[in-house]
């Protein structure tokens, strides 16, 4: 059995397609899909933005072949687990919940690891430094989820 999960963030162009390159690059694809998406419509069918791409890159990822789409209802019928970036994302995905089992899918990505931080800040107006510290605080979240996986 594939575990699904989804990442997402406000326009799946910064912190969401990390994630999800960063989950893919610690699991077995045969046994885990990562996905992403965001919250808004802005960006659908773009690729990443190219701060996303440069830092990921510089982790030996590349991300550039992801196309930014938005998150749809049918999301909770495709994906086992849906991680938001912060509590806005929260807000917006459950929301769009049909019943408490689609709301119990969603979780900040940060509950997922050891670090002081609750969200993951949104480095699309900050420095390239944003992206560094974003990328950072996603893997060590997908260390933990990659730990905690019953596969």
């Amino acid at each position: 059995m594939q575990i699904k999960v989804l990442m997402v963030c406000l326009g799946n162009i910064c912190r969401s397609p990390l994630a999800e390159g960063i989950l893919q690059s610690k699991v077995d694809p045969d046994k885990v899909l990562v996905d992403s998406a965001g919250t808004g419509s802005w960006h659908v069918g773009n690729p990443p933005d190219p701060r996303s791409t440069a830092v990921a890159r510089k982790y030996g990822l590349d991300i550039g072949f992801q196309r930014c789409r938005q998150f749809t209802v049918a999301d909770f019928d495709q994906f086992d687990m849906i991680y938001v970036m912060d509590q806005s994302n929260y807000n917006n995905v459950v929301q769009k919940a049909r019943d408490p089992s689609d709301s119990a899918k969603v979780k900040l990505l940060l509950s997922e690891g050891n670090t002081i931080e609750t969200e993951v800040p949104d480095p699309y107006y900050n420095s390239e430094d944003g992206f560094e510290l974003v990328y950072h605080l996603i893997d060590q979240a997908c260390e933990a989820i990659v730990t905690n996986l019953t596969l």
